[in-house]
């Protein structure tokens, strides 16, 4: 059997992108607003390569096949 779900979380998309992104800024040991601006532009490019699964930067569907045991996340 195949099931549809639409998760909603406004924060845990922009969350996780903030997160990783700092996580890589981190690195470069930049002046505080330079690190700031980066941190903004990349994670602004990162949520839009994201946008093909998220609708509206908080919907998230997902179809399980209870038969094959699998999860596949559909595009927006």
């Amino acid at each position: 059997m195949k099931i549809k779900v639409t998760m909603k979380d406004p924060d845990t998309m922009y969350d996780a992108v903030q997160d990783a992104v700092k996580e890589e800024v981190e690195m470069l040991n930049l002046p505080k607003d330079e690190y700031d601006a980066l941190i903004e532009l990349r994670a602004d490019k990162e949520r839009e390569k994201l946008s093909k699964w998220f609708r509206y930067s908080e919907y998230l569907s997902v179809e399980f096949d209870t038969e094959t045991m699998t999860a596949t996340v559909l595009s927006a």
